[in-house]
């Protein structure tokens, strides 16, 4: 049996057709059951086809099921370089749990045991870079896609119709079976971010690493490493070395902190590269400085030095928006940053500068604005940066606050518009009052607070067309550990995956919840120290403890 994976030629189809097929929501033949079914004893048990999360745009159930054998081959269509990576990414993601070879080789040839047929669907232009059709009959697998990215994004959605114990790092006992169907599938959102703060506490190149390979499962495409604050300095910038150094030195209560050299940098530039997850670097400024002044006196206004700051209060740093040498300092970390980004975006911050005057604010951020610019690179900045002057409609705005006036600026500016409302997609806000980790200044987010909100009706006057997605940060001033981390961002994380991916019509709390309460063992399976939700009906083994 084989698993074709086909990148093929563009073919021009309708936009009407696209929205009757794609769009017009779920197509599902049978509600998602927690009760998955399986033989006696076995360690595996079937997916149903219809607990994919995010939800697809279409799924249609049909008879049989296709089951992986020793002999289970990945044939690649065509001489596609990344075709072929995406394929050896599946195979990996295969051969630990199976103990099967899962050879990767070209399409072209003979079929072996002379009875299976291997077929091939052309790569549909109108699914966009990221959707991708996945038909599974008794026979065979087929998955394709416009672009290899569509492909990779189709194969999360083929794992999950695997069995849970398919993310398992060891071979597991049972048959490997795949539900019979098919799924047509494209986002909604452009983007679909999460953010890390690795300032308050840093987290080396294998958790995020780890984190990357978690969002990617549920095909999100950006993330935002948050790479400076008060707290700590995370990357080295070789034109001003203290920055890591001595800046990096510390974190919240006073660990060691540490930081990523250009090459970690790189490292894991490129490894969200090949998940098809583009990297947005943040450096934020004018405020959250504290750990720049105490490297390099010279930015502040007064020249003196400040202590490094262990502490999680904000809003007292600033850098000095009245000296030439603080937009040297500004291209010159940009420009390093730009060197090792191949991403269109530069992230500054922007926010809760509440030490520097506004009009001194104003200032800089439009010196700063041009700056990022001219190295190359479109502007991001967190809401409030809808109030400097000549914001240009190429920057993106990053709604976090309760003021809806800001991102109605920015729309009106003609800027697009990340939706992360702290009140719903803030990870580390406390589930409720008990919840150990986290804070909740903002609200105390459960999982279908979460879930239960579209960025396109959430404020006024920002419609979708002013809306290129949504992104979850995670603040780390209660989080020490990676498990810590895996804590709060899950079960909520893939609920704004699936706001950002899949379609507004359709959702449905109660209908999700089931679908999430299969994923339970999913998570398990991969080893994710996830919060179980009393709102989610978990199966007996991944109970609410």
């Amino acid at each position: 049996m084989y698993i074709i994976l086909n990148a093929g030629p563009v073919e021009r189809r309708s936009r009407a057709f696209l929205s009757l097929v794609l769009l017009s929501g779920l197509v599902l033949t049978a509600a998602c059951k927690r009760d998955l079914g399986s033989q006696a004893g076995a360690a595996v048990k079937t997916a149903p086809i219809d607990c994919i999360i995010p939800r697809p745009s279409s799924v249609v159930a049909s008879e049989g099921k296709f089951v992986l054998q020793p002999g289970t081959a990945i044939l690649v269509n065509g001489e596609d370089a990344e075709v072929r990576n995406v394929a050896e990414y599946l195979a990996s993601r295969l051969r630990p749990a199976t103990g099967f070879a899962f050879e990767v080789r070209p399409a072209a040839g003979a079929v072996a045991n002379g009875h299976i047929q291997v077929g091939t669907i052309s790569g549909d232009s109108m699914l966009g870079e990221e959707g991708y059709e996945l038909k599974v009959s008794a026979e065979q697998v087929l998955l394709s896609a416009w672009k290899a990215e569509g492909l990779f994004r189709g194969v999360q959605t083929l794992r999950q119709l695997l069995p849970a114990a398919i993310e398992k790092p060891t071979v597991q006992t049972g048959q490997w079976e795949i539900q019979a169907g098919k799924v047509q599938d494209r986002p909604r959102f452009a983007w679909r971010g999460a953010m890390l703060d690795v300032s308050r506490h840093f987290f080396g190149v294998a958790d995020v690493k780890r984190y990357i390979d978690e969002i990617a499962y549920y095909k999100l495409n950006r993330l935002h490493l948050h790479l400076s604050d008060d707290q700590g300095w995370r990357v080295e910038i070789r034109s001003w070395p203290k920055l890591a150094t001595l800046g990096g030195s510390t974190q919240v209560g006073g660990g060691p902190g540490g930081y990523f050299s250009q090459a970690d940098y790189s490292d894991i530039v490129a490894y969200a590269g090949s998940r098809y997850i583009t990297i947005i670097p943040e450096i934020d400024m004018p405020g959250h400085t504290n750990a720049a002044l105490a490297s390099y006196p010279e930015l502040n206004c007064s020249g003196k030095a400040p202590a490094l700051y262990t502490g999680i209060e904000v809003g007292f740093s600033s850098l000095c928006a009245d000296k030439e040498l603080t937009y040297k300092f500004v291209d010159d970390v940009v420009r390093e940053l730009a060197a090792l980004t191949p991403g269109p975006y530069i992230h500054v911050g922007g926010d809760e500068a509440s030490s520097t005057p506004e009009p001194a604010y104003k200032k800089f951020m439009t010196r700063v604005q041009k700056i990022v610019q001219d190295r190359g690179k479109q502007m991001i900045g967190w809401g409030e940066v809808a109030k400097m002057d000549g914001l240009s409609p190429q920057s993106l705005v990053q709604h976090w606050t309760d003021d809806a006036n800001l991102p109605r600026l920015a729309a009106e500016a003609g800027a697009k518009v990340i939706m992360s409302p702290a009140t719903r997609v803030y990870l580390d806000m406390k589930y409720t009052p008990s919840t150990a980790l986290g804070q909740d200044w903002a609200a105390r987010v459960e999982v279908r607070d979460g879930y239960t909100w579209d960025p396109a009706t959430f404020i006024s006057g920002v419609g979708e067309d002013q809306i290129i997605g949504v992104e979850t940060p995670i603040w780390t001033e209660t989080l020490a550990t990676f498990s810590d981390l895996e804590y709060m961002a899950f079960p909520r994380l893939p609920g704004t995956a699936e706001i950002g991916w899949s379609a507004a019509a359709g959702r449905d709390w109660d209908e999700y919840r089931e679908r999430l309460a299969t994923h339970g063992a999913r998570l398990a399976a991969m080893g994710v120290n996830f919060y179980r939700s009393p709102q989610v009906p978990w199966p007996d083994s991944v109970a609410y403890k």
